[in-house]
């Protein structure tokens, strides 16, 4: 897990314009909220090449997403997504987690399935909603932070 100490002094050392760093920083906060899983680190490389943004900012955006913010980040955007499309999570309590095998897996997937739309809508209007947040807070530092012969010409 990436210290905020540690965020802010890359984001602040990266040889680029506050907006393409901040652009890349949101654009990785967007993938941490990505709903499928186990992709976050292919997307952040395969887009920071296509768009030509600093990895290394973007993947610590897509880091937001880790072994100790993955659940409340998703049960978020799940309740969002619940809120907002009128669903209820209660389905979740129909798991009978007694079961084993094949019997807990279909039971697993009838308490899932009703909470699988909530769960995408959710994760990618958080997403969303994060990454151009976190967009304009970058830039706003940077912009404020920088030497003003940084904050316009990018070093190759």
């Amino acid at each position: 897990m990436t210290r905020p100490r540690t965020v802010k002094r890359i984001l602040l050392l990266v040889d680029d314009t506050p907006n393409r760093v901040a652009a890349a920083f949101g654009l990785g906060i967007f993938i941490a909220f990505f709903p499928l899983l186990g992709i976050h680190i292919v997307t952040a490389l395969a887009l920071s090449a296509l768009l030509r943004l600093n990895r290394v900012v973007l993947l610590v955006g897509a880091f937001v997403n880790n072994p100790w913010t993955i659940a409340p980040m998703y049960t978020a955007g799940t309740l969002l997504g619940c809120a907002l499309l009128g669903v209820s999570p209660a389905s979740l309590a129909d798991v009978e987690w007694s079961l084993t095998g094949l019997e807990l897996l279909h039971s697993v997937r009838a308490g899932l399935g009703p909470l699988l739309l909530p769960f995408v809508v959710g994760n990618l209007l958080l997403g969303t909603v994060g990454g151009v947040v976190s967009f304009l807070v970058v830039r706003a530092v940077l912009l404020r932070r920088r030497p003003a012969d940084r904050s316009t010409t990018p070093h190759p």
